[in-house]
């Protein structure tokens, strides 16, 4: 037998209490209709009575049905999850610093650019997590806060599906991205705290210097995994579009300095990869969470999961009066 749903806003079915009035209003509409006179009313009485007539109580009655279903759809019915959640459970704090400078377009991971590879791998990436808390900071000329700490990875992946290049002024500021992040892991009480930085160039914009900014990742024991994405050199590079809407690339150098990722990564006591396929990426991201060790977030005891049962609810009720309106419109109008 499949559990009965619980009603998290309780409260909202007060609102049923509106069903009656409705009748009453309904009744004293009809009541209140001017009646017309006719000197001849038994032919009409000998007619019989139409469809409309049997058709027209239906109307209260659909937009008192739509009001019990809107009622219901505020009360949020809930089914409980027969899965209980253990609530002693280990996980990591993670920041990740994505770069969105303008060089995330170079093409030598086609058929997609550096970018749409690394927007596709941290998708990934979060899909595998389960206690892992994870924010998102972009950066380019400079660096924010794009999504805080959270366990709700469906709005973070929606969150980085959105992101894209040439937003932000251009610029690679990778020192105001690791203080950004550091900024969000400041007040984690994890153990294990850590920051992904993924990025393809060289430091050249911002206020912190990258070595300062991991001198202060070290007084916080804040280890930052550094990501240097694509192969550096002369690299394909969009420079627009030909006659038939075709992409034209362009051979260009991209700096990069894999010195730099490296010693902030050593100074911090995190590691340094390089990625120079979406493989090499998903390669990184695993080896930082395997190198880390566990951290309690939450403890103690069980909590039960469930599930929201109120969208039938809502669908119904936006239909029973879009139906109501439809018919007091057309084929059920009352005239006069």
């Amino acid at each position: 037998m499949p559990p009965l749903p619980a009603f998290n806003n309780p409260e909202a079915l007060w609102g049923l209490l509106l069903v009656p009035l409705l009748f009453v209003q309904a009744w004293r509409e009809r009541r209140a209709r001017a009646p017309l006179r006719f000197s001849a009313a038994n032919v009409f009485a000998r007619s019989g009575k139409g469809l409309r007539t049997y058709l027209l109580p239906l109307l209260p009655l659909l937009r008192a049905a739509a009001v019990v279903a809107a009622v219901l759809a505020i009360a949020r019915p809930q089914v409980r999850d027969s899965r209980v959640r253990d609530l002693s459970v280990e996980g990591i704090d993670i920041v990740v610093a994505l770069d969105l400078s303008t060089s995330m377009e170079a093409g030598d991971f086609r058929p997609q650019n550096r970018l749409h590879v690394a927007k596709e791998v941290l998708s990934d990436f979060i899909s595998n997590r389960v206690n892992d808390r994870i924010g998102l900071v972009v950066f380019a000329g400079a660096a924010y806060t794009q999504a805080p700490l959270t366990l709700d990875y469906g709005v973070l992946k929606e969150v980085i599906k959105q992101i894209r290049t040439r937003v932000l002024e251009d610029g690679t500021a990778i020192g105001d991205a690791l203080a950004t992040s550091l900024n969000r892991l400041r007040d984690s009480e994890a153990k294990s705290r850590v920051v992904v930085l993924i990025t393809d160039g060289d430091n050249n914009a911002g206020k912190i210097s990258p070595m300062d900014a991991a001198n202060m990742a070290q007084a916080l024991h804040v280890p930052v995994y550094t990501i240097l994405v694509g192969k550096g050199g002369k690299v394909p590079f969009p420079q627009g579009t030909d006659l038939f809407g075709n992409t034209v690339w362009r051979e260009t150098e991209i700096p990069i300095n894999p010195e730099l990722m490296q010693d902030i990564a050593d100074r911090t006591g995190g590691e340094y990869y390089r990625a120079t396929d979406p493989e090499g990426l998903r390669r990184g991201l695993q080896k930082v969470l395997d190198s880390l060790e566990r951290s309690r977030l939450m403890e103690g005891g069980a909590s039960a999961t469930y599930r929201e049962e109120f969208h039938p609810f809502l669908l119904a009720a936006f239909g029973l009066a879009a139906l109501e309106l439809l018919l007091r419109a057309t084929f059920l109008r009352v005239f006069p």
